[in-house]
């Protein structure tokens, strides 16, 4: 009977209780006259034993499980499709309960597992070089679906993930509250227990959640996909640009590291003839001198439609060189599952066709 009605998050009819957190499920529990360490034994057996019933959790009376389990289903999505690279890494297409996809990726790295996940499915950026925001923006995803692409990476791997990085499809700062209630869920000791300061979360430049983030004092790590280093050339990239510009973003950036005291990421994809001038090293330059900051340059993964194409590799060389010379902490991103469609979007998108 549990197990049964555990399994009603795919028909909507249920609260699923992966999108709680710590706080949600203690005001639950005294609702129904339980001591609150029960949050803590609850997510335990969520995250960390990966159960998908609440009849699993041997620990809880038999009462408390089906009070749960007549409000609440442990939601879990299913797998459409699994790509393995050369190289380890590996891709999972995942369906959501009402029908989209969104993809999640493990990247192994020596003892790093590093799961790059997505925010929303689809995205409403448009930023004109990326898969993902062809196919426009169907929707938020909750906290719960979040956190559950990490547990699925985990489930087709086998390996533990060790960090996290929002930098799948979406822009996670157009949802913000899910997307800060997830980097929560993951870093609770209680549930996958991921240092905060191994979880990134990127955007593309939403200024107003940008200066909330660095005021709720939050100890993740930030990134900003900058990719153009003049106005004129960013607002062809990145079209957010035009309602935040370069001088706007850059001053809610200086605010992060004034306030943080923490090192800022700037991602740059390399697109040829477009962003790789010297014209935009010295203005990125000119940027970079006045934060503490590293730019990661990213070789574009390239999707036909955008007629873009990445930099060749001599010319990704020699803008890191400018960058270094200068002083300006510069990597170039090495390039993991390109076997696989493993950049943002792409894996979705050929399922699409």
């Amino acid at each position: 009977m549990l197990t049964i009605l555990s399994s009603l998050i795919e028909t909507h009819s249920q609260t699923d209780v992966k999108g709680m957190d710590r706080e949600d499920l203690q005001r639950v529990l005294a609702e129904l006259g339980e001591p609150s360490y029960r949050a803590g034994q609850l997510m335990n057996w969520l995250y960390q034993h990966d159960v998908s019933t609440f009849d699993e959790m041997t620990n809880l009376s038999k009462e408390l499980r089906e009070r749960m389990c007549s409000r609440f289903a442990v939601g879990r999505l299913a797998v459409e499709a699994v790509k393995r690279s050369s190289d380890g890494t590996s891709k999972l297409l995942l369906a959501l309960p009402d029908g989209p996809s969104v993809e999640a990726v493990l990247i192994p790295e020596g003892k790093r597992r590093t799961a790059c996940i997505s925010s929303q499915a689809g995205c409403g950026i448009g930023c004109t070089f990326c898969a993902t925001a062809l196919g426009g923006f169907v929707r938020n995803l909750t906290a719960g679906e979040i956190v559950d692409q990490v547990l699925a990476l985990q489930r087709a791997t086998n390996q533990r993930v060790t960090n996290i990085v929002f930098m799948g499809m979406g822009e996670p700062f157009a949802n913000y509250a899910h997307v800060t209630k997830a980097a929560r869920l993951l870093s609770d000791p209680h549930a996958f227990g991921i240092g905060a300061r191994h979880i990134t979360i990127s955007t593309s430049g939403v200024v107003p959640a940008i200066r909330r983030f660095v005021a709720e004092d939050s100890q993740f790590t930030l990134a900003v996909s900058l990719h153009a280093a003049t106005n004129a050339v960013r607002d062809q990239l990145v079209p957010l640009n035009r309602k935040y510009p370069i001088e706007e973003l850059l001053d809610a950036c200086r605010f992060y590291v004034e306030t943080t005291r923490r090192r800022l990421t700037f991602e740059y994809v390399m697109i040829d003839r477009v962003n790789d001038t010297r014209e935009q090293a010295e203005a990125l330059i000119r940027h970079a001198r006045t934060l503490l900051c590293h730019v990661n340059l990213i070789p574009l993964n390239e999707v036909p439609e955008t007629g873009l194409t990445r930099s060749r590799p001599e010319r990704v060389e020699q803008f890191a060189r400018w960058l270094k010379d200068a002083g300006v902490p510069t990597t170039i991103r090495r390039e993991r599952g390109a076997d696989i469609q493993a950049a943002c979007g792409q894996l979705r998108r050929s399922r699409m066709r």
